[in-house]
């Protein structure tokens, strides 16, 4: 099954493992310090997001460091981004009504 990758961020989990490695890569035991869940859940978490490409594994002798695809992140950013042209507006509207009615009472 082929995950969506806003289903992967709606998680609060992932989205916090996601900022863990936002800034450096990190192993799965190392992530998983982070969390009151066991090793196995946040393995699980880690799986959801290396489906959907938020992550990517890299292979550092035995161990297996996790870190963040720039580039699907972008991806998120730039369908966010027309939400947050909308709103940014729809406040400028708002501050412009409240603007005139406060010098309509003076």
């Amino acid at each position: 099954m082929r995950r969506d990758v806003f289903q992967a961020i709606s998680d609060p989990t992932r989205r916090a493992i996601i900022t863990l490695i936002a800034t450096q890569a990190m192993t799965p035991n190392a992530i998983a310090e982070n969390f009151n869940s066991t090793r196995q859940a946040v393995s699980k978490h880690l799986r959801i997001l290396t489906e959907c490409e938020l992550v990517k594994q890299e292979q550092q002798g035995r161990e297996i460091y996790y870190s963040l695809e720039i580039e699907k992140m972008k991806a998120i950013d730039k369908w966010l981004n027309q939400f947050r042209e909308i709103w940014e507006t729809r406040f400028n509207q708002l501050d412009n009504v409240l603007s005139t009615i406060k010098k309509q009472k003076k």
